[in-house]
């Protein structure tokens, strides 16, 4: 009886090796062996942003047993920070890893995939893309660029930027020249702004040499290593242009429509871990970060409330006048913001007064 126990377990254990010898090859013919670059737009520096480009490479890359490599360039160098959309466009390259935002001379309504002023929080903007229209609006908007668009990170909120200058009155910003990006710098050219663009590595130069007055980038953390808090003194929150932007994957649409089903589903699910990866990375670091650039010195401010309501009363105007002028813009702002008009309300009964009485609570100890 030993006997026979020990032959079937011998044999079933062979079935299983025999079974895998031969789907082995099977998988092989099927799965096609791919190298392909994704341009960046941030530098190495900026260890968390380019840092989810390579989350992403490597799950792909291990999830496909080594099948597809993905070579992972940072802004400039194989395309500049700011052209990272043309390059997927055009199949100079098969991915990009970028703000849409970043592309607002091209189009002011691609600023929807990432973030607009006074628009959706982080947790809103998935919802809106995931659970509302945002990912079918976001996919037509992108098919005249040829581009497949993917979430693929989230900052969370962000700070309302570094100022020679501390910010009373909405008059103390007119004349001031700023890096922004999308729109925040229309908005804030209403308010007498003079909104400059520009990428990552070139925003610190500018600032030390006075050719800016003041600088939007991220938070805490990033705005640290990029040592914004050497050249200006104030640091303002919150960034109402900047709510909950998201970055997004890139795929140039014939290499997306190329791959088999199989691939597809992978490079799907890891831009999703790595969409979550960044924004859980950003809550655990930015805090430290920003306790010492207290530490160090700096001056941490809120934006008055009547500079709050007046860059609403701004952004409102300008989606007024865009909305008049396109009928495409007009239905994507009304579509993203009646969904943040649904789901304010309720993250202000549940989140906001948690955190409103924790805070209180913990200034209390």
């Amino acid at each position: 009886m030993m006997q026979r126990r020990s032959f079937l377990k011998k044999a079933g254990l062979g079935a299983v090796a025999g079974s895998a010898a031969v789907a082995a090859p099977v998988f092989a013919q099927d799965a096609p062996t791919l190298n392909w670059r994704m341009a960046s737009s941030f530098t190495r520096t900026l260890d968390t942003l380019f840092g989810t480009g390579e989350v992403f490479c490597k799950y792909v890359t291990e999830a496909t047993g080594g099948k597809v490599t993905i070579r992972h360039f940072p802004a400039g160098e194989i395309v500049p920070a700011l052209q990272v959309l043309d390059a997927v466009s055009n199949n100079t390259i098969e991915l990009g890893h970028t703000v849409s935002y970043y592309y607002y001379g091209k189009n002011p309504i691609l600023c929807f995939d990432s973030t607009v002023p006074f628009g959706l929080n982080a947790r809103q903007m998935n919802a809106w893309m995931l659970e509302g229209d945002g990912m079918k609006l976001t996919r037509e908007m992108f098919q005249p660029y040829k581009v497949v668009n993917f979430p693929m990170g989230n900052t969370g909120v962000q700070m309302g930027g570094w100022y020679r200058k501390e910010i009373k009155s909405a008059a103390d910003l007119k004349g001031m020249t700023m890096r922004t990006a999308g729109f925040a710098g229309e908005v804030l050219s209403r308010l007498g702004v003079v909104p400059q663009q520009l990428g990552p590595a070139d925003i610190y130069p500018s600032l030390e040499k006075g050719t800016l007055d003041a600088v939007e980038y991220v938070g805490p953390y990033d705005d640290e290593k990029l040592g914004f808090n050497k050249v200006a003194k104030f640091y303002y929150y919150p960034g109402w242009w900047e709510g909950g932007p998201q970055v997004s994957l890139y795929v140039n649409d014939a290499a997306w429509a190329g791959l088999p089903k199989s691939y597809q589903a992978i490079i799907e699910a890891a831009s999703r871990a790595a969409h979550v990866n960044m924004t859980a990375r950003y809550d655990a670091l930015n805090s430290a970060a920003l306790r010492r650039l207290l530490a160090a010195g700096t001056q941490l401010r809120a934006f008055p409330r009547s500079v709050m309501d007046a860059a609403w009363d701004a952004a409102n105007q300008v989606y007024a006048e865009f909305s008049a002028k396109d009928p495409k813009f007009k239905a994507m702002y009304e579509n993203y913001m009646g969904y943040r008009d649904t789901v304010v309300p309720w993250f202000r009964v549940a989140e906001g007064s948690y955190d409103q009485y924790l805070g209180a609570a913990l200034s209390r100890k």
